[in-house]
């Protein structure tokens, strides 16, 4: 996601599909060359960038141990696609799931306008889609993953949703940390650094936490958290 969309900020936006979902209204615009998705009226992202979406699946792979074969990722939200297309790019990754609770994006990726982004990547024999709430099937599933690369909300300190604001709680990260492999790692989006939620995954039990940043054209950088579970 970003909080800003500042590149493409000089055209006019025009609506091409607006649906009313589980959680809300969804929108997607086209803006220039880019789209954009609203939810309930807050900007949520755009296809102007994409550099910390694809950090967030480049610092994973980079942070799991070199001799884990075909390791397994769980990307927390579809957005526009371009976490997903990075780990499609990647020959080294086994098993993608992607989880996603908006039905519109999904239909939006699958036969509408960002197929143009994702449809490689979606065609992938390693992809599989799950429509479900990311915290919900967290807490649900026995399933565990080498990498959760999660990007649901602007952040710890700033969610769009409400009831994504428990996948940054203690409980929350928990049932992150029990989802992981031993040596498995964590990468979560953020509109915003944050030294409490580093805290937070330390307290957590994760260890070798730190911040990857991506500069922004205005404001504080996008940022990736990075933990691990070593044991």
């Amino acid at each position: 996601m970003s909080a800003i969309p500042s590149r493409t900020a000089d055209s006019a936006p025009v609506t091409l599909d607006r649906r009313d979902g589980p959680f809300g209204e969804v929108v997607l615009r086209e803006r220039g060359e880019h789209f954009e998705i609203i939810a309930n009226g807050c900007f949520l992202m755009d296809t102007s960038d994409g550099r910390s979406e694809r950090l967030l699946i480049d610092a994973a792979l980079a942070a799991l141990p070199p001799a884990r074969p075909a390791p397994s990722v769980l990307i927390g939200g579809l957005g526009v696609g371009f976490s997903l297309v990075r780990a499609t790019a990647q020959e080294r990754w086994g098993r993608i799931v992607v989880v996603e609770r908006e039905p519109a994006i999904v239909d939006w990726h699958l036969r509408g306008p960002l197929d143009r982004i994702s449809g490689g990547a979606l065609a992938d024999p390693r992809t599989a889609i799950l429509r479900a709430d990311l915290v919900e099937h967290l807490r649900t599933t026995t399933e565990r993953y080498d990498a959760l690369c999660l990007d649901i909300d602007n952040g710890p300190d700033w969610t769009v949703t409400d009831d994504n604001g428990s996948l940054y709680s203690p409980s929350g990260l928990a049932t992150c940390r029990e989802r992981l492999t031993l040596g498995g790692v964590l990468a979560m989006w953020s509109a915003q650094p944050s030294e409490s939620f580093e805290q937070a995954l330390r307290g957590a039990g994760f260890e070798g936490v730190r911040t990857e940043e991506v500069p922004v054209a205005r404001g504080v950088p996008d940022v990736v958290h990075l933990a691990l579970r070593t044991a």
